[in-house]
């Protein structure tokens, strides 16, 4: 089963630091929190989750962003937790309401969040990421250091499982979103109208060949045709 958490989007000042430590609120953790839109992920995620009675499954956040911090360090399972469990600014990151000496799971639970955050569902976390901070990066009111504070977070949201190799489907995948963005900038800036380029066809197209686990070639062939 599964539980909304209501601090899931818990703010750095309701943080409930250490005893005697000032956190510095421009850590690249803090600021990676909140580049990421906890709240509306939480809800996706916890349609995944129709049985009310069971165990009590872990946040959204606690499990993807345990897995990000694995990314990030390529520790181990244990050592995720460990550190997890010494670091204040990665026990915000993952959700909890304060500081604590006890460690949030246990190092088998990572495997659990790596089975409930596959492949697809990343995919789709990633894109409403993406979403989410190009809305942010539409501010026409510039960061007052100047700096980009998004891009360590979205480097971060690629898939934490071991590095693949591009296949024909994925390359033409990134190629159809980065002409989409380049079709709206244009239209954008010379105030055209969009043309219909059948953008949530082809993402249907390309998601559902990617849930398949064994991949024909006349299923690859028709995907790339």
């Amino acid at each position: 089963m599964y539980k909304s958490q209501p601090y899931i989007q818990i703010s750095f000042e309701d943080f409930n630091q250490p005893l005697g430590l000032h956190m510095n609120p421009e850590n690249r953790w803090v600021k990676k929190a909140e580049r990421i839109p906890w709240s509306a992920l939480e809800k996706d995620y916890a349609k995944n989750f129709p049985n009310p009675k069971g165990n009590v499954a872990k946040s959204l956040r606690m499990a993807l962003g345990a897995l990000l911090i694995q990314k990030e360090y390529h520790y181990s399972d244990e050592e995720t937790v460990a550190q997890i469990q010494e670091n204040p600014y990665l026990q915000f990151f993952v959700g909890l309401p304060g500081y604590q000496e006890e460690a949030p799971f246990e190092a088998s639970s990572m495997v659990h969040f790596r089975e409930r955050l596959d492949e697809v569902t990343l995919i789709e976390i990633n894109e409403k990421i993406l979403a989410y901070n190009q809305k942010e990066d539409d501010d026409p009111t510039p960061p007052t250091d100047g700096s980009n504070s998004g891009t360590l977070t979205l480097d971060a949201t690629c898939a934490p499982q071991n590095i693949k190799y591009p296949t024909d489907t994925e390359l033409l995948n990134d190629v159809r979103t980065h002409a989409e963005k380049i079709i709206d900038a244009f239209c954008e800036d010379h105030q055209w109208k969009k043309p219909r380029i059948y953008r949530q066809v082809a993402r249907k197209v390309y998601l559902n060949i990617v849930r398949r686990k064994k991949k024909s070639q006349e299923v690859v062939t028709s995907t790339n045709s």
